[in-house]
């Protein structure tokens, strides 16, 4: 990954492509588990360990944006709390 972030903490952070399938579940409205999704992704460690330096949105192989997805994570994460 070329994620900082990642580099440092990757016993600990989840890492951008796996924030992104969490986006993913969370936005999609068939699911019933928002709630629960977002409690599991907000921690220091998790969620927030993002810094929004946006590398693996530069270099993601398949032209995504995973920390567009985090940012919508962590807004959701920050208007249920």
């Amino acid at each position: 990954t070329s994620c900082p972030s990642y580099w440092w903490n990757s016993d600990q952070y989840l890492g951008p492509a796996v924030l992104m399938q969490a986006y993913r579940w969370i936005i999609d409205s068939r699911d019933g588990k928002t709630e629960e999704r977002l409690d599991k992704v907000n921690d220091a460690m998790k969620l927030f360990r993002c810094h929004t330096i946006m590398n693996c949105s530069k270099v993601c192989p398949k032209s995504l944006n995973p920390a567009h997805a985090i940012a919508k994570v962590k807004a959701m994460v920050t208007a249920a709390h």
